[in-house]
């Protein structure tokens, strides 16, 4: 194959340049002096035939062609890195595993059970990162995540894992300083946290248990099940959510569940991965391990 590109250090150069906005900084980063640095940028653009950088005002900043190329060299050079790294870690055998979670089930559910997998598979280092949002497995070089909600993912396979079944909690503060709250019709009288990303999260609950369904949509937002989580031991209202998030703050009384009502909800968090990595050793044992972990009674 005929590459053709730039050396690699002329790259790194490069990509310590652009994010610095300075060859001298740029220079003491890579332990090059100045002039070395503005010889290799030169030299980058006398290859390219495209001008990377210019003055303005005195001010280095980079063309628009710089820009984006900047965002696609740093791009490729942290998948190098990552591969190296993995390389190293593991010469060769198991490897690093991607892997997305919402902030709350990762904290809450998650990481607690963790220690597991790698004693069963310690060839195998999970690295996770988190997310409000759905994740973009095309784009974020993410192997799987987890999702909360139906079989609505487009262009992946999943697992239905746990956390389909909603619980209404709140403070005990919260409960001493309000209205008795006795059951869904006390609801109209309460402030109840909405979540952003689900608006039609309490309408669905209230529809299926009665109540003022003109109420449903009142109250504070928040982006995701975690905050709303801290919302509520805050004292700011009552929350919907799953039980498995609030198991240890119920546990250490910071939240209470003012009347039961179990509610099991059309959405969990499911296991999704892209269809094209179904073959993937890592994902097949991870996927066995979280279906069985979700079996378990804690």
């Amino acid at each position: 194959m005929g590459w053709q590109l730039p050396s690699l250090s002329a790259l790194r150069t490069f990509e310590a340049a652009a994010r610095h906005l300075s060859f001298t900084k740029a220079a003491g980063e890579l332990n090059l002096t100045q002039s070395a640095v503005s010889r290799q940028i030169r030299l980058t653009e006398e290859y390219l035939g495209v001008l990377l950088f210019q003055r303005v005002k005195q001010r280095l900043v980079l063309t628009e062609a710089g820009r984006v190329y900047v965002e696609d060299i740093r791009h490729a050079l942290q998948l190098m890195q990552a591969a190296t790294v993995n390389l190293l870690a593991n010469q060769g055998k198991g490897g690093i595993l991607h892997l997305a979670t919402p902030p709350a089930f990762g904290t809450k559910w998650l990481i607690p059970r963790l220690h597991r997998f790698s004693d069963a598979h310690p060839e195998i280092m999970i690295e996770l990162a988190t997310r409000a949002r759905p994740f973009d497995l095309a784009n974020e070089s993410i192997d799987a995540a987890i999702h909360y909600g139906g079989d609505d993912w487009p262009g992946v396979l999943s697992d239905r894992l746990v956390g389909d079944e909603m619980v209404v909690v709140c403070s005990p503060a919260y409960l001493a300083r309000h209205e008795p709250l006795q059951g869904p019709q006390d609801l109209a009288r309460h402030t109840l946290l909405q979540q952003t990303l689900r608006p039609n999260l309490w309408r669905e609950w209230v529809e299926a248990k009665g109540g003022d369904l003109s109420h449903a949509w009142k109250g504070p937002r928040f982006e995701h099940f975690y905050m709303i989580m801290q919302a509520a031991i805050g004292s700011l209202g009552v929350a919907l959510l799953p039980r498995l998030l609030v198991n240890e703050d119920m546990a250490a009384g910071r939240l209470v569940i003012p009347f039961e009502s179990p509610y099991p909800s059309r959405d969990a968090y499911c296991l999704v991965y892209p269809a094209a990595k179904r073959g993937d050793q890592k994902i097949q044992l991870l996927r066995r391990w979280l279906v069985d972990e979700a079996k378990r009674p804690d």
